[in-house]
């Protein structure tokens, strides 16, 4: 069992969530943000007192200062605050590193940060033959010399 599995495994029915412009972030992303709205540094917050897992969603408008439940994208990704640090602007620069795909479920609250109930998705696998896995490799090969 992985890390994120087992962080996954003990997910809490609620998170904080951050609603993200301009950027989707996807599982295995590690990347910084600049938190700068009082709202989304509290849900920061709320995070890292808890358990650092956050769930992040994308605007439908860039612009817009005060997003609604309306216009967040339900589908997201779940999670981990990396590291925090408070800038001398106001604003806080996290590094966060994706950990799964996620679905809100429903809102528990708004005030004063955004909490919602989520639902991990799972992707589903696909077990091919191994032989036939062997032959793409093979022919991947084959392709890559007579390119070379």
């Amino acid at each position: 069992m992985s890390f994120d599995d087992k962080i996954l495994e003990d997910l809490p029915e609620t998170l904080p969530m951050l609603p993200v412009r301009d950027i989707v972030v996807f599982p295995y992303m590690i990347l910084p943000l600049y938190v700068g709205r009082e709202s989304s540094i509290r849900a920061v917050e709320e995070s890292l007192a808890k358990n650092r897992l956050i769930f992040l969603a994308s605007q439908r408008e860039v612009n817009e200062e005060n997003p609604t439940e309306a216009t967040i994208f339900k589908t997201g990704t779940i999670a981990m605050i990396m590291r925090m640090r408070k800038l001398p602007d106001g604003r806080v620069k996290v590094l966060i590193q994706g950990i799964s795909k996620g679905v809100i479920k429903s809102y528990a609250q708004s005030t004063p940060h955004f909490e919602v109930k989520v639902e991990k998705i799972t992707e589903p696998t696909t077990l091919g033959s191994h032989v036939e896995f062997e032959a793409m490799i093979r022919n991947a090969k084959e392709q890559l010399e007579k390119i070379i």
